[in-house]
């Protein structure tokens, strides 16, 4: 299973439509493959201006070292340094709190990320992991 437009398409209306649900703030959801290029992006009417970016930054943080945005909160907690390190080296694109989810395959591959900014950081992670299993695919949140 590969994660194409259409695949991405269903993350992201899963995730807008878990968020309408619990009642969440305006949501921007970003899909990136595993190569981190942008797959497919939704901006909600009514979310604030530089949600793109943090939503990006989420899932591209979770990518670049391999584990979800929040086990990178967890890591920055601990090792600050690291984390201010690992940020420049990704060019900014790394945001360490909980709203980047990995996106895994049936064999447990890393296929690609998604990201969510919008409201608070628990509730983004929550659309996130909607959306992917309503895509089939597994989520790997930590």
């Amino acid at each position: 299973m590969t994660l194409d437009l259409g695949a991405a398409r269903t993350i992201v209306a899963a995730a807008r439509d878990h968020g309408r649900r619990a009642d969440l703030n305006a949501l921007t959801v970003v899909v990136l493959d595993a190569g981190g290029h942008v797959v497919a992006a939704e901006r909600e009417d009514g979310a604030s201006i530089k949600r793109f970016e943090i939503a990006f930054g989420k899932a591209h943080g979770a990518l670049a070292l391999g584990m979800g945005s929040r086990s990178l909160m967890a890591r920055a907690e601990q090792q600050a340094y690291f984390i201010t390190a690992a940020t420049f080296a990704a060019g900014g694109a790394l945001v360490p709190v909980p709203g980047g989810v990995l996106i895994l395959d049936q064999d447990d591959a890393t296929v690609g990320a998604v990201g969510i900014s919008g409201d608070t950081s628990d509730a983004d992670e929550a659309a996130c992991i909607a959306g992917i299993e309503a895509s089939g695919f597994t989520p790997k949140a930590d």
